[in-house]
């Protein structure tokens, strides 16, 4: 029997959390006898009735006694991750589902499909659900910037070999050799390059992680330009704390060995100045400044070598730029503020 944890991330979640967690209790994986399944839903740093709501709805899953719900004083993403993975979960559960608490899931089949890749692929440490925007996923009106949202949609690159932090299933064994350092605004993205570096030990193999074909979840789309723009804002801010903390650690795992590494990642997963006196340290760099250059130019480049060159691509690759321009430069005065590093 493959044993299951899934931790449920929680921030301020009251409104949707009970719906959420009600889509959950549909999963197949919760009847299927081939998993022992446990949910635990984390609460943290919540200032809202996120925790009622969550307990109201236990009653919806078929054992009341598989959930369990955590009221977490000490807020963050990256910090509760440490939590659920070093503490809360079974220490010795086979795999560990990482889903946020807003999100849907239409499909019943969701964490038993990725369950079971994992199971049948040994040499993949992870795999993610396809994100959907509910503005695809639902046949509903949409004004003009909704459809330039919609149509601005896709990822750039191989999303097979990515990680999308609103759901994703990690082999237990894996996930407790990491630690996150605290107040990462893009944990998943930290996660990632961890498993295809084999820990920041090797060179990069992208078969790590892979993804089943055709297992989404939806997601709120952003409605309104200025909100798209600062959920964009934090993800470049996030990369580029991501590209400090790698430029520190792997040179420190090459000269110092596997020990030094741990050392530091268990300080950095328990000390909340870590992240903040790393970058201090580290940023700004002689070569891009606060923030790597190829965070302005990724969109373009990927459109100049792939294509196709219709004028539909064009325009969405000409505003693109324009978009990738502000949240770039909006960046690089928020990193040389000292505003990074935080906990959403």
């Amino acid at each position: 029997m493959t044993t299951i944890d899934i931790g449920i991330f929680a921030h301020n979640e009251a409104a949707g959390i009970g719906e959420m967690l009600r889509d959950l209790a549909r999963q197949s994986v919760l009847r299927d006898d081939r998993y022992s399944v446990r949910v635990v839903v984390l609460a943290n740093g919540c200032r809202d009735k996120t925790t009622a709501a969550a307990r109201d709805a236990v009653a919806a899953f078929p054992d009341p006694a598989m959930i369990e719900v955590f009221d977490l004083a000490e807020g963050g993403k990256s910090r509760t991750w440490n939590r659920f993975v070093h503490d809360i979960a079974r220490a010795d559960v086979d795999m560990l589902a990482f889903m946020d608490a807003d999100i849907a899931l239409p499909q019943q089949d969701v964490l038993v499909r990725l369950a079971a890749f994992l199971h049948a692929r040994p040499g993949v440490d992870a795999t993610s659900s396809q994100p959907v925007k509910d503005i695809d996923y639902y046949p509903i009106p949409l004004g003009f910037v909704e459809r330039l949202i919609s149509a601005g949609g896709g990822s750039m690159g191989n999303s097979r070999s990515s990680i999308c932090g609103q759901l994703y299933v990690m082999r237990g064994a894996v996930a407790r050799g990491l630690r996150v350092p605290i107040g990462l605004p893009v944990e998943d993205g930290f996660v990632r390059h961890a498993l295809i570096t084999g820990r920041f030990a090797d060179p990069i193999r992208y078969d790590r992680i892979d993804q089943p074909d055709g297992v989404m979840h939806l997601y709120a789309s952003e409605r309104r330009l200025g909100s798209l723009i600062r959920h964009q804002i934090r993800i470049v801010v996030g990369g580029a704390i991501n590209a400090a903390v790698f430029g520190h650690i792997i040179p420190l795992r090459a000269r110092d060995g596997e020990e030094a590494l741990v050392a530091q990642l268990d300080q950095a997963a328990r000390d909340p100045n870590w992240l903040p006196a790393l970058l201090r340290r580290e940023l700004p760099r002689a070569r891009f400044g606060w923030v790597p250059w190829p965070f302005l130019t990724y969109r373009t480049t990927y459109f100049l070598k792939n294509g196709p060159y219709t004028p539909r691509k064009t325009l969405m690759a000409v505003v693109g730029l324009g978009f990738d321009g502000l949240a770039f430069m909006a960046a690089q005065i928020r990193l040389a503020r000292g505003k990074g590093a935080g906990f959403w």
